[in-house]
């Protein structure tokens, strides 16, 4: 519901027209939005309420020698998008759907605080980029205005998209390619098990992943647990998917009183504080996963159910995992491999029957569903690069995934965490 003139409406084109849009709102409720934001922005209001941090859009495949690069025109319709998605305010059905008894670990205080938080349009720079044409910069304290990241995002790629392409022949082909992928997995051609859709992030637009969402529910395709955008879970009547991501690990290097190799350890105690043994799903590659063994050790290992690859190959650090839980004296065949990574439904089948028997399996798949059909898909992130005015990383198990501000304190990171694993046990 948006608030135009101290009015509250849900009239999409009242809304086109008093932002001056040059297509519908692109975002359309504060629920359209991943899960794990609420996951980890209820830690952070529990937990570290008043931390602050700055976010960066990188548009990674976006001008020199790549996708032509971001207009003033695009640059000026994503501020009027943002000023459309400030006007939103969460309704009283979507509070309460959020913090309904299938989600026990939404506590009520956070769904009440909810109730009055609401993005501010002062929070946002939004400016041209020599390189890519799009700049974005967001800040504030981190328990506000995390929730930025994904509606940053869904307003880039669908600016980008209706601008620069044929967005009616996009249309086209999304849905014959998606009709086409349903038809192989129901017919047996690919064997992909449980998996998730993941894709609100890069989604050629809101009515296409829409429309997608409706399309694999209808299908009724075995394995399909659900979607990670929170609104089309709520719309659809499905799982909203989702646990925790990178942003949460860097957030914990802004305490310096650690050492930066330590700090997936606060990451997780501070998660295992809040949840309880109601944790979900650990990332694992934030600083790199073999720093992250170090810390998930027998407790953490055996709180969370699983863990998370999006990035390095997935079949040496599945088989890694594997290791790591037999170490400790766990038994692999009750915990789950969330692969995430550029998946398509032929990797996820690969992987499907690789790792059977042996531990697990489960995918979330983003842009190859979301996404662009016939054409390369924009590569778009949004990292937090500051904690309270201080560098902080995303390393990966990836080089060309890392994301800072900073190349003294990428190569500091390096040095820390490469002592830490040459000279502790």
């Amino acid at each position: 519901m948006w608030e135009i003139n101290g009015q509250l409406t849900n009239d999409l084109e009242l809304v086109k027209q008093h932002f001056g849009l040059k297509h519908l709102p692109m975002v359309r409720s504060l629920l359209d939005q991943d899960m794990y934001k609420f996951s980890m922005g209820q830690c952070y209001l529990h937990q570290f309420s008043t931390v602050s941090t700055v976010w960066d859009f990188k548009a990674r495949n976006v001008g020199e020698g790549k996708k032509e690069k971001y207009t003033e025109a695009d640059v000026e319709e994503v501020k009027r998008q943002l000023q459309a998605y400030c006007s939103l305010r969460y309704t009283n059905d979507e509070l309460n759907w959020l913090g309904n008894a299938d989600r026990p670990w939404i506590h009520k205080d956070y769904v009440e605080v909810l109730r009055d938080w609401r993005p501010h349009i002062e929070d946002f720079e939004v400016t041209t980029d020599p390189q890519t044409g799009l700049a974005i910069h967001f800040h504030g304290v981190q328990w506000k205005v995390s929730y930025y990241e994904i509606p940053v995002l869904e307003i880039a790629a669908e600016v980008y998209y209706r601008n620069h392409c044929d967005y009616e022949e996009l249309s086209k082909s999304f849905k014959r390619e998606t009709e086409e992928k349903i038809r192989k997995v129901k017919s047996g051609t690919y064997d992909i098990g449980n998996f998730s859709e993941f894709g609100a992030r890069r989604r050629v637009s809101f009515e296409l992943q829409d429309w997608l969402i409706a399309s694999l529910k209808e299908a009724k395709i075995p394995g399909f647990i659900g979607t990670s955008n929170v609104f089309l879970a709520m719309k659809h009547g499905l799982k909203p998917v989702g646990t925790m991501a990178h942003e949460f690990f860097e957030t914990m290097q802004g305490y310096r009183l650690y050492n930066l190799a330590y700090t997936n350890k606060v990451a997780l105690d501070a998660w295992v504080r809040e949840y309880g043994v109601m944790n979900g799903i650990a990332l694992t590659d934030t600083l790199g996963t073999d720093i992250f063994l170090r810390d998930f050790k027998t407790t953490f290992a055996t709180l969370f159910s699983g863990v998370r690859h999006d990035s390095g190959d997935p079949y040496d650090w599945g088989h890694k995992m594997i290791a790591h839980y037999k170490k400790l004296g766990i038994d692999s065949k009750q915990k789950t491999l969330l692969f995430s990574d550029s998946l398509n439904f032929e990797k996820a089948t690969n992987l499907n029957k690789h790792f059977k028997g042996l531990i697990n399996t489960a995918f979330g798949i983003g842009t190859y569903l979301s996404g662009p059909q016939t054409i390369e898909a924009l590569n778009i992130v949004c990292k937090v690069v500051l904690v309270d005015g201080k560098d902080v990383v995303k390393l990966s198990d990836s080089p060309g995934k890392c994301m800072c501000r900073n190349q003294e304190y990428i190569d500091y990171a390096a040095r820390t965490i490469k002592w830490r694993l040459e000279h502790e046990e």
